[in-house]
């Protein structure tokens, strides 16, 4: 039997370190705008002269903008600078198992436009995924009335392990998709930058730029969805693993000899705690139930939200009994990273919100550690859009600050390709 093949890590040369800074740079500016570039040095950790530097080439950009002087003490008043909200677009797409979800915006991350496609059973082929998400990114553009020129690239979320620098999907369970070359595919229709990850990292930043992560140093976020994972935050940075496999927490084994999960394992943390897990909680302890809606995740807790809402018993005790399982889970996550904080996210975490995240405190507190649960905090998203949106968003910014002074055929990803369909 032949030995995995594992991926060396790349050295970082100082380009890439450069970019890193640009990015940095950026991110604090769209956080904290405005802003002068002493406070960018405090924040970044860069010199003073760093920052001047990286400030000149993001103004040269368009990215960001001089917005007037504030005094300092005793000194000479301070330039600030801000983002340029209207120097570009960006554009987030959230591929999930049920739906197909794209938000477009601008630089200071403000959502301009959204579009959803429902994603139909069977309709798992990557071409008809790839359909969907044309078909959105295509509305989006439209009804923000943007010209294309704008657009400085797509970032696209797909479940499951990708190779970012390829643009492959290299495995998505819940389709049985391998090795589909989903940006060469996308590529095909849109005519933009495009940029691969997923849904961990994506909401794994989406809260450490703007949500419950901020300022954290160590942070779990936790997806909940079809699928389930955990995008990690550590030492102030997304932690993405030597081959960007990081954060599989959802195949991770709860129950010897368990479900049979659709990796080909058994008794996987997913299999108890995605929303077709949950589905099976539910008929086993209550087959007759009017709740469960066969066939339809979305619908099956929709309902159960709404039954916790009310009291419903039945649908109490599928939640307390589904976040025992997710409770200790969890915990496992606090006693290996100890963070500061647990962010429930994604649509089914969204749908069942406080009363399931209350369950789930209880559960974490009877199985971790003492010291490390009393550090962490374990909270929903207070993310008002689709965080694993607002993440791709991110990525495409961060590889289109990567482009800087690249030719533009240096890669395909960064060279929009003539668009097939009706974006303009």
């Amino acid at each position: 039997m032949e030995a995995p093949l594992v991926k060396t890590p790349v050295k970082r040369t100082s380009r890439d370190i450069r970019t890193a800074n640009r990015y940095e740079v950026l991110r604090q500016i769209i956080a904290e705008s405005p802003t002068s570039r002493k406070e960018l040095a405090a924040a970044t950790g860069l010199s003073i002269a760093t920052v001047a530097t990286l400030v000149g080439e993001l103004l040269d950009l368009g990215l960001i903008t001089e917005v007037g002087f504030e005094d300092s003490a005793g000194g000479r008043p301070r330039g600030l600078v801000a983002v340029n909200a209207s120097g570009g677009a960006l554009i987030g797409v959230d591929i999930a198992e049920t739906y197909v979800r794209v938000e477009l915006f601008d630089l200071a991350l403000n959502v301009l436009a959204r579009a959803e496609e429902d994603v139909r059973p069977g309709e798992s082929l990557p071409e008809q995924v790839v359909g969907h998400v044309a078909a959105a990114v295509g509305s989006v553009v439209t009804q923000a009335g943007i010209e294309g020129a704008r657009v400085l690239g797509v970032g696209v979320s797909v479940p499951g392990q990708v190779d970012r620098e390829t643009g492959i999907s290299e495995y998505a369970p819940n389709w049985d998709w391998h090795d589909v070359p989903l940006l060469d595919l996308l590529s095909e229709c849109i005519a933009y930058p495009l940029y691969l990850d997923n849904p961990l990292r994506a909401s794994a930043v989406a809260e450490l730029w703007f949500g419950a992560a901020r300022g954290s140093q160590n942070a779990v976020v936790v997806n909940l969805g079809t699928g389930v994972g955990a995008g990690l935050v550590l030492g102030g940075a997304l932690h993405r693993g030597v081959s960007n496999s990081a954060g599989e927490w959802g195949h991770n084994t709860i129950v010897l000899d368990g479900r049979l999960c659709r990796c080909g394992n058994h008794g996987c943390v997913e299999t108890y705690v995605g929303a077709p897990g949950i589905m099976l909680n539910l008929r086993e302890l209550s087959p007759d139930s009017e709740l469960l809606h066969p066939g339809d995740q979305t619908a099956t807790i929709a309902a159960l939200a709404r039954g916790m809402r009310t009291g419903d018993p039945v649908a109490v005790k599928v939640v307390r009994h589904t976040a025992r399982y997710l409770g200790a889970s969890i915990a496992h996550l606090v006693n290996l990273f100890n963070p500061e904080v647990v962010v429930l996210a994604s649509w089914v975490a969204t749908a069942l919100g406080e009363p399931l995240a209350a369950e789930v405190r209880e559960a974490v507190a009877r199985h971790a550690l003492p010291r490390p649960m009393a550090a962490t905090e374990i909270v929903l998203s207070p993310i008002p859009t689709d965080p694993v949106c607002l993440g791709a968003a991110t990525f495409a910014l961060e590889g289109a600050l990567q482009s800087v002074g690249q030719k533009p055929a240096t890669t395909r990803r960064t060279t929009p390709v003539r668009a097939k369909t009706h974006l303009r």
